[in-house]
């Protein structure tokens, strides 16, 4: 029996015990003992969540997936319907979180809520471990690319794509170091983040308002349609434009990831779901404004030879040297953001190891004195050091691997959504933060917006379709699936059958 058994035994209520003893407490009747000290307090779970969304980045880096889908109206009115659906999922997941503050988030939910169907779990687990992966890859690959950019405004000189997947792997090294530190380290970066996060959108608002030689009417922002797909579709074109913002405001579950690391992770981890999604709903509306009423030409952007096309708009509305410290307080954040990622995947890594559901179980449950699980920590940087190869060869396929972390992250998210709405009974018990009698609406509307998105995101977004345009996001998340069924039936059916309890012997 572990020590915060004896005291609740001894000392009777619950109420004798502390806010972090009553976490522990709650995380031993899941069955694992606490292996994590509770370091990380309120701010730092939702900064956790708030940088892994990375407003400023996920916008910034997608921006002309909405402007070329619709424009300026698909821009502004899918960004506020897709946050809508979005805080149902959050609210949906935040739930879930509540009743279950577990280090494996959507895996151990699923795990839980159905137990007779280990196979469920396993897929769960391995998707989103790697999903998390790839968005790291994704955003270490997108730092180098807004530094590309940099150079290309401040030096006029282009980067090869060599020369930008070696940044990339810099970058990607980088991140394993500070994750190798642990969690006070990730904690302050998620802290300094959201401060940044804040004042940069304040500095870039300012500098694009003020320093655009032109500022477009409220007509323009509002209700104009652009369409540089070839679809004729209006309405599919608007459709389109929404995977922009569903990219920008995925994340908000990572709190889950550090839910043992966290005090009283129960209540603060659903809430650091919740009101990073509300924070970063409106923080991005502001800054996806102030682009709007500052872009000078969509023709401009849609022709840019930049790196990042969000750096044409920089530079058309702020000249070259604020145009500069716009890429700069983009870029960081960007790499902010990316190290969360790898942050979730190496949680994520211990939590399934710690199942039987990750092989070399020892080596991916070992934590270094900074309580970090370095191996997956370094797993996550030598995965995403083989994608970033992947780019100096073809930038359309590096885009297809990434592309597929977006839907991976849906499908994950879709999984305990899933189980709550046809089983409604499966989850046990509630924690201190449940939907009552909206609960299975909420969930049902986030599970059918979540199958539309992951639908959408398959679809191609260009037409006539050809191999440089083609959506091969399909391929790609059809390929990791396909490596995960094959562990599955080699490795994983004779090994995994539910999450094990660390306190006992019997399986949770």
């Amino acid at each position: 029996m572990s020590a915060v058994e004896n005291k609740t035994a001894e000392d009777g209520p619950d109420e004798v015990l502390t806010g972090d003893e009553r976490a522990d407490a709650r995380l031993n009747e899941l069955g694992y003992k606490a292996e994590f000290r509770r370091e990380m307090s309120f701010l730092g779970v939702v900064c956790i969540s708030f940088t892994a969304i990375g407003i400023l980045t996920g916008m910034s880096s997608a921006y002309q997936a909405g402007l070329f889908s619709g424009g300026p109206v698909g821009l502004f009115w899918g960004w506020n319907i897709v946050s809508v659906f979005m805080l149902l999922i959050a609210l949906a997941l935040a739930e879930i979180c509540s009743a279950y503050p577990t280090m494996g988030g959507l895996y151990f939910w699923v795990c839980r809520l159905k137990p007779d169907v280990p196979s469920l779990g396993f897929f769960t687990g391995w998707i989103y471990s790697f999903a998390m992966v790839f968005t790291g890859t994704s955003g270490n690959l997108s730092t180098a690319l807004y530094l590309a950019s940099l150079i290309e405004v401040s030096a006029g000189k282009t980067l090869t794509r060599l020369e930008i997947a070696a940044m990339a792997w810099a970058v990607n090294i980088l991140s394993g170091i500070i994750n190798t530190v642990g969690t006070k380290a990730i904690s302050g970066v998620s802290t300094f983040n959201l401060w940044w996060t804040l004042g940069g959108t304040f500095v870039l608002v300012i500098t694009l308002l003020v320093k655009a030689p032109h500022r477009n009417d409220a007509a323009f922002v509002f209700t104009d349609f652009e369409n540089f797909t070839g679809w004729g579709n209006k309405g599919f074109v608007f459709l389109l434009g929404l995977l922009q913002a569903v990219y920008t405001l995925e994340g908000c579950e990572t709190a889950a990831q550090v839910a043992e690391e966290a005090h009283r992770a129960e209540i603060l981890a659903p809430i650091a779901i919740v009101a990073s999604i509300v924070g970063s709903w409106f923080i991005g509306l502001i800054y996806m404004l102030a682009l709007l009423f500052s872009i000078q030409s969509i023709e401009s952007v849609q022709k840019t030879s930049y790196a990042i096309p969000i750096a044409q708009i920089f530079y058309d509305a702020a000249g070259k040297r604020l145009a500069c410290l716009c890429i700069f307080v983009v870029g960081l954040a960007q790499f902010l953001a990316a190290i969360t990622a790898f942050t979730a995947s190496s949680r994520l890594f211990y939590a399934l190891a710690r199942d039987d559901a990750f092989p070399f179980k020892g080596r991916f449950m070992y934590l270094n004195r900074f309580q970090a699980p370095v191996y997956g920590v370094w797993l996550s940087v030598l995965v995403g050091c083989i994608i970033s190869a992947a780019y100096i060869g073809s930038a359309v396929a590096f885009g297809a691997i990434l592309s597929s972390a977006a839907i991976a992250v849906m499908l994950s998210y879709n999984m305990p959504i899933i189980c709550r709405v046809f089983w409604p009974q499966s989850m046990d018990t509630k924690g201190p933060f449940s939907l009552g009698r909206w609960s299975r609406l909420v969930n049902a509307i986030s599970m059918l917006f979540t199958f539309f998105v992951c639908i959408l995101f398959v679809l191609p977004t260009a037409t006539p379709v050809n191999q440089l345009n083609m959506n091969y996001a399909v391929v790609a998340i059809g390929g990791l699936a396909l490596i995960v069924a094959v562990v599955w039936f080699s490795w994983g059916r004779f090994h995994f059958h539910g999450p094990v309890s660390t306190i006992g012997k019997d399986k949770i």
